[in-house]
């Protein structure tokens, strides 16, 4: 293949590549499938921007959750995700809010496909394993509750990459 080709291709996957997160509930944290989860992402080529392992106190929880406030399910949402230790991951991908979507499959374990995380590893409809991010802005208001600043940095250093002044490899 020529080098313009190489190039177009990874200029198209450099275009298309965006961040999502992910949360390992307190059902995987605890089961032990931690490196098995994470595992199956980066096989697939996404990179672990950022990985953390808390427990959410229920003000977190319920900022994380703020869309579902006011549903039956919302009071069981809050109290499974802060009844044990979470990891949260920021990844990066090619169309990685949809493709972690379709990985981790439908948000009831018993209907999810076998292959997906949720069909694989899930027991139930709360404890399914892991969350996703559906959306760039759902991802961007998730990230900030879990990783307060993840943003403003990164803004930060896209805006600095830019500058003809940032000097690189300074030690």
């Amino acid at each position: 293949m020529a080098e313009g080709g190489k190039g177009s291709q990874g200029e198209a996957a450099a275009a298309e590549s965006e961040r999502t997160l992910i949360v390992l509930k307190p059902d995987a944290v605890s089961r032990g499938l931690i490196g098995e989860v994470i595992s199956r992402f980066e096989r697939k080529g996404f990179r672990v921007l950022e990985l953390r392992l808390i427990r959410l106190q229920r003000n977190q929880a319920e900022d994380f959750y703020s869309p579902h406030r006011g549903k039956d399910f919302f009071e069981d949402l809050i109290s499974f995700i802060t009844s044990g230790p979470i990891v949260a991951a920021v990844l990066e991908g090619r169309n990685a809010v949809e493709a972690v979507r379709t990985m981790i499959g439908s948000t009831d374990a018993a209907k999810a496909p076998p292959g997906t995380i949720r069909g694989d590893l899930g027991l139930g409809l709360t404890a399914n394993v892991i969350h996703a991010s559906d959306s760039h802005e759902s991802f961007e208001r998730e990230v900030e509750v879990l990783f307060p600043g993840f943003l403003t940095k990164e803004r930060s250093a896209a805006s600095s990459a830019d500058s003809p002044r940032e000097l690189r490899g300074k030690a």
